[in-house]
């Protein structure tokens, strides 16, 4: 009996991602090549496509692994994990677990949260572009309205913390850097990533600021995520740290609560 329409459909898309079906190739016929050789075809278009758009949205692991390892990453990712989206920019959010369970595979301990930095970087990327806080916005606020000022990050934006130095290891996998080798053991590091105008970006933050920016991304108005910061580090100062998210452009102003 031959299989339906749904059957084919689901044995062809169980092929694309790496699994062989036999019954798959019995159903085809006609054609100037063998059904095993076309199918094989379309597999190959599959994982070539889909190798290229995660080595656009993970090229820091790609440089660190080469392509030949990233290759097969790629194979055993999308055999378990194939697209659900058509949306190519948005296929990966599974990777960085993947890397994780891999460690054994390419012997990097630090390699999950690089992946964890290029996927943030790419949502980032995506994300819609707001109008952000500036220090001129802030002379239309009564002056004692500020602490209670809702404010927030940008849609996109995340914290990442690493026990390793993701800025280095980020900067010395870039084209045409300075930067030959990195001390694995100066982290940690707490970077927060963002949407700009034109791109996406990332700022290392010291703890003090990493609490105070966490309090504002859980909805805290500036005198709670402050109170907040205060506890991780005594020497916190508000206004030099409300200076510095002002200047990076990492802030979206909302009401005074």
């Amino acid at each position: 009996m031959q299989p339906s329409l749904r059957e084919i459909q689901v044995a062809f898309a169980a092929h694309l991602a790496g699994h062989d079906q036999p019954a798959l190739v019995a159903a085809m016929v006609g054609g100037h090549f063998a059904a095993r050789r076309r199918l094989q075809i379309h597999r190959r278009h599959f994982q070539l496509s889909l190798e290229a758009a995660l080595a656009s949205t993970f090229p820091t692991v790609c440089a660190l692994v080469g392509a030949k390892c990233f290759h097969r990453f790629v194979l055993g990712f999308v055999a378990g994990a194939p697209p659900a989206d058509p949306v190519l920019s948005r296929y990966g959010d599974g990777f960085c677990p993947f890397v994780a369970e891999h460690e054994a595979d390419h012997g990097l301990p630090h390699l999950a949260d690089v992946a964890r930095l290029d996927w943030a970087l790419n949502v980032a990327f995506h994300a819609p572009l707001e109008p952000r806080l500036s220090a001129t916005d802030l002379v239309a606020w009564p002056k004692d309205s500020l602490p209670k000022l809702s404010v927030r990050l940008p849609a996109g934006s995340s914290l990442i913390e690493s026990a390793f130095p993701l800025d280095l290891i980020w900067q010395a996998s870039q084209p045409g850097t300075s930067v030959d080798k990195v001390d694995l053991a100066a982290g940690p590091a707490c970077l927060v990533v963002f949407r700009r105008s034109e791109d996406a970006a990332f700022a290392v933050l010291t703890p003090d600021e990493a609490a105070f920016v966490e309090g504002l991304s859980r909805g805290d108005h500036l005198a709670a995520a402050a109170q907040h910061a205060s506890r991780m580090a005594e020497s916190f100062d508000l206004a030099t740290t409300f200076g510095r998210m002002l200047r990076l452009r990492l802030l979206i102003a909302g009401t005074p609560a």
